[in-house]
């Protein structure tokens, strides 16, 4: 017994101070190491952006050197690009207040009210995202096409409305409110539209708020469905028509100072919105 005693180490404060900052430390690298990954592509296309078109571009942009606004003034006075963003704005903007208004009436339903089959219907919503986007994009452009959606806005956006990953994110959210309160409403008479619209929405608030820029990036950054239905130059969306610009020998810098203006509203969406992003996530998982 004293032999084995002498073998086994002996764990020291010291030591264990050591592992416990090396621990520390290593977490916070392995975050700034993700951060670097992650930022040197838009930091790449930022610069080549700014760069002049007869000078350097990647990688020798990223040295910083002349700076021009040339390749935005002349992607800006494009008469395509304004018709592009104006698509953009319209099939994002519309789309994510439709989403937000049925992904909430349908969570609501789905968490607070009893019907028969409404567990076996949720669960039938849900087995459908297992089925990927590329194997409904040709029967929808069929259906959309018999109907005369295709080169129109409301055959953009209405396949786009059925967003399953909404709906769950609404039930999860409104099942973890009190059922007193609504209890109490219907007591008092209040009708159902009164109950959705005066207590569903305002305390399920941060939840819109999130699901709201989720879905503006998805509508915003949306590439194969607009390109499918916008068939003409007149409905392409600005990544659909970024995207054509390399077909046409367009310089790489006036591509990327358009590519650069594609990322703007999504950071202005997300500033605005990022106070209720944070109450969104410490709601989670509050009860009662």
């Amino acid at each position: 017994m004293a032999a084995l005693a002498r073998k086994s180490p002996v764990k020291t404060p010291a030591r264990a101070g050591r592992r416990s900052r090396t621990g520390r430390l290593t977490l916070p690298v392995l975050l700034v190491l993700t951060a670097i990954v992650t930022v040197t592509p838009f930091a790449a296309m930022v610069l080549v952006a700014f760069a002049p078109q007869s000078g350097r571009t990647f990688p020798d942009a990223l040295v910083p050197g002349k700076i021009t606004l040339a390749n935005f003034e002349h992607v800006l006075s494009s008469s395509d690009v304004p018709r592009w963003t104006l698509n953009s704005l319209i099939f994002s903007f519309v789309s994510v207040a439709l989403i937000l208004l049925f992904a909430s009436m349908a969570g609501y339903a789905f968490a607070k009210k009893r019907f028969p089959g409404r567990d076996a219907l949720f669960w039938t919503l849900l087995a459908t995202l297992m089925v990927p986007f590329q194997a409904t994009l040709i029967p929808s452009y069929i259906l959309v096409s018999k109907l005369g959606g295709v080169d129109t806005y409301w055959g953009m956006i209405v396949p786009t409305l059925a967003n399953v990953q909404a709906i769950f994110l609404m039930r999860q959210f409104i099942v973890q409110l009190p059922d007193e309160l609504f209890e109490a409403a219907e007591t008092d008479g209040a009708s159902e539209w009164r109950i959705f619209t005066t207590i569903v929405l305002p305390l399920v608030r941060p939840a819109l708020a999130t699901l709201g820029v989720f879905v503006f990036l998805w509508h915003w950054n949306d590439f194969l469905w607009p390109l499918v239905i916008g068939q003409s130059g007149e409905m392409q969306t600005l990544t659909v028509g970024l995207a054509t610009l390399q077909s046409e020998n367009v310089p790489i810098n006036q591509i990327m100072a358009g590519a650069t203006i594609t990322v703007v509203p999504s950071l202005l969406v997300f500033g605005l919105l990022q106070r209720y992003l944070t109450d969104s996530i410490a709601m989670t998982g509050l009860k009662g």
